[in-house]
């Protein structure tokens, strides 16, 4: 992926409303892609910026190259401790995915929150992972934590009825992705 359309990928972020991601930067070397995972609650919560949310688990393939970053929510800094990866955005139009874990292109989607199991979205952008020591079918896998029904744009909790947007397949649970607060705006001012 070329550093150019990296920056202009961060600047569509800052304009879509990025409320408290106010210091994006980009990230070089190992990461986690979450964007067609699903997630799974793992009964435990998580604070973001001083709020409560559910947590989630998704498993995302760990991909080499420039990224994404919102250093508000990673101390400042890209540096992951050992074993870790951070879960950042990158512009792959081809990359590992469930279950197979063969490359497959991205497929980008919208869909509406509801309040059914597993009909959330969940945002795991720029939050830690775990690498997972052995590969499967040669890919090198992290379980990355992070909040379900939360904006990565405005850290408040998405309802349901929400759109929202995501790489994963239909019938993911709680996919990764974010809503569209932009949209929202838009829509109101109508």
């Amino acid at each position: 992926m070329r550093l150019s359309n990296i920056l202009a990928t961060a600047a569509l972020l800052l304009l879509a409303g990025t409320a408290t991601a106010g210091t994006l930067g980009i990230c070089h070397g190992e990461y986690a892609l979450c964007a067609a995972s699903s997630t799974e609650p793992t009964g435990r919560t998580i604070l973001v910026n001083g709020k409560v949310f559910l947590e989630g688990k998704a498993v995302c393939p760990v991909l080499t190259g420039d990224s994404i970053a919102d250093l508000n929510l990673m101390n400042g800094s890209c540096a992951a401790p050992e074993g870790k990866v951070w879960s950042l955005f990158s512009e792959q139009s081809s990359y590992p995915q469930a279950p197979t874990w063969q490359v497959a292109p991205a497929q980008f989607r919208s869909f509406t929150t509801s309040h059914t199991k597993g009909g959330g979205m969940s945002n795991m952008w720029s939050f830690l992972c775990d690498k997972q020591p052995q590969p499967v079918n040669g890919v090198t896998l992290a379980d990355c934590y992070g909040p379900i029904n939360e904006s990565p744009w405005t850290d408040v909790r998405v309802p349901a009825g929400a759109t929202a947007f995501t790489q994963a397949p239909v019938g993911a649970a709680n996919p990764v992705g974010g809503n569209m607060p932009i949209l929202l705006q838009y829509s109101n001012r109508q």
